[in-house]
């Protein structure tokens, strides 16, 4: 398997950790709950585990950038469809901008490797 294909392939996989780990904290109501509280702290030691993983290949600051950004994008998606919460206009251009920031950085940054 290509190095860099597996260090981005445990990337995908750390954020999406992440964000299921995210909404199991909105689920675990303050740490009342066992269940949910217990399975945030397995999908958060995974999502860590992965994003080591994928240092492998990515550097730090790159693989930090897309963790955070995409995490913070689809856990606002889940935050509205799943949690039923809304997002007014400033958020939204907010996101857009965090994805506008990923992509530039993706496209045109030379500190990411791709090939």
């Amino acid at each position: 398997m290509n190095p860099l294909y597996f260090s981005y392939s445990a990337l995908g996989a750390a954020i999406v950790c992440e964000v299921i780990a995210t909404t199991l904290l909105q689920k675990s109501e303050q740490f009342s709950k066992l269940w949910p509280t217990a399975a945030m702290v397995v999908f958060y030691v995974i999502s860590f585990y992965l994003l080591s993983q994928a240092l492998k290949g990515v550097p730090l600051g790159i693989a930090y950038a897309i963790w955070a950004g995409l995490g913070i994008v689809l856990t606002a998606l889940v935050s509205v469809v799943v949690l039923k919460q809304a997002l007014d206009l400033p958020a939204m251009i907010g996101i857009g901008m965090i994805v506008a920031g990923v992509v530039v950085m993706n496209m045109f940054s030379s500190s990411v490797s791709h090939s």
